[in-house]
């Protein structure tokens, strides 16, 4: 059974769609102040999970107290920030409690509509079950979320950067499930006026399209590990790393896969080659999708934007020496990329052959 096959009635597609947009651009939001609050260093600063209690934060001095206590006793604050005072955790404590609040509206946001659709009939049959699955997808991140904050928590005051790219990617995930959800919605409730057209002949079109997902998902992942080990602060100068191509300290570590996955060096020429790779797949992708078919342009047009803004963001990110603001919307981008892509796939698989 498809998705389209069990649509709720036309009238209730408005409803659907502000809800799933809602969602997405919480996901979105999400993924932001996350990055913030790992730039920030603010990820470890809330040393308990609480998913009811933490829902607010420290309201008297008494409180306030307590869990600067508690944060006195981790890695961070001893090895790290032993210097603060209560007004200086108060400042890393708000990202973190900033990013555990959005993810808990986010889970309401998507429950409890869920649960209102479900019983009016409004979602029946793979719609169910496929908004079911975003929400399992949702309490997931959360579990993740807080097995990450432990890795940081016992010896090291820093996250498992591997943790950190499953967490990252989840997010991901779940924003790329929601907007699919979304796009098939949208979609067959208002067709492309060229949606029934067959498309043309594009041979490349579909190894674009197949490999460039799996490209994508690699380099997402090291972002995260980039972030996760402070590779991007080794160097500030675009495009090569200090004139060279490829780190001197590559390969240092044994066997290679360790290395990959933990030489810091490896990983900033990693991720930096990897987006020329992926810059040159995506328009060359964007190309195949507008000569295929004249529904698919719009998004190939998107993609050929995103792709350009995503590398722009990214040189400009150590260019500036990680500048907080520009980092942030970097992984933002990353999403939006993501999103576009999602787009023009699902589009082209609607389309008659």
């Amino acid at each position: 059974m498809t998705p389209s096959a069990t649509l709720p009635p036309t009238e209730r597609h408005a409803a659907l769609e502000r809800w799933l947009w809602t969602v997405y651009a919480m996901i979105f939001c999400m993924i932001i102040v996350g990055g913030v609050t790992r730039l920030t260093g603010s990820g470890l600063s809330m040393v308990e999970w609480r998913p009811l209690m933490d829902a607010l934060p420290p309201l008297s001095d008494a409180e306030w107290t307590r869990v600067f206590d508690l944060y006195k006793r981790s890695p961070q604050y001893l090895q790290v920030n032993h210097w603060m005072e209560l007004d200086d955790f108060k400042r890393i404590f708000f990202w973190e409690y900033i990013h555990r609040l959005l993810g808990r509206l986010i889970g309401l946001a998507f429950g409890l509509p869920w649960l209102y659709f479900s019983l009016k009939g409004a979602l029946r049959g793979a719609w169910r079950w496929r908004a079911l699955a975003a929400l399992a997808l949702g309490g997931a991140q959360g579990l993740l979320g807080w097995y990450m904050v432990k890795s940081g928590l016992v010896d090291r005051p820093e996250v498992s950067h591997l943790r950190l790219a499953a967490h990252l990617s989840l997010a991901f995930l779940c924003g790329a499930w929601v907007l699919s959800m979304l796009i098939d919605l949208r979609e067959g409730a208002r067709p492309h006026p060229a949606a029934h057209r067959p498309l043309r002949p594009s041979p490349a079109l579909r190894p674009l399209l197949i490999g460039f997902a799996p490209l994508l998902a690699l380099q997402i992942a090291y972002g995260a590990f980039m972030a996760g080990t402070r590779a991007g602060y080794l160097y500030s100068t675009f495009p090569t790393m200090n004139g060279a191509w490829v780190g001197p300290a590559v390969g240092q570590l044994a066997p290679w896969y360790h290395d990959a996955l933990h030489n810091p060096d490896t990983i900033h020429t990693v991720h930096r080659l990897l987006a020329w790779v992926v810059l040159a797949w995506g328009l060359a992708l964007s190309a195949a999708l507008a000569r295929a078919s004249d529904a698919l342009r719009a998004p190939a047009r998107a993609l050929a934007a995103a792709l350009a803004l995503q590398f722009t963001l990214g040189a400009l990110t150590v260019l500036s020496g990680m500048n907080h603001a520009i980092a942030a919307a970097h992984q933002g981008g990353a999403f939006l990329l993501l999103s576009v892509a999602l787009w023009g796939a699902q589009r082209w698989a609607r389309a008659p052959r």
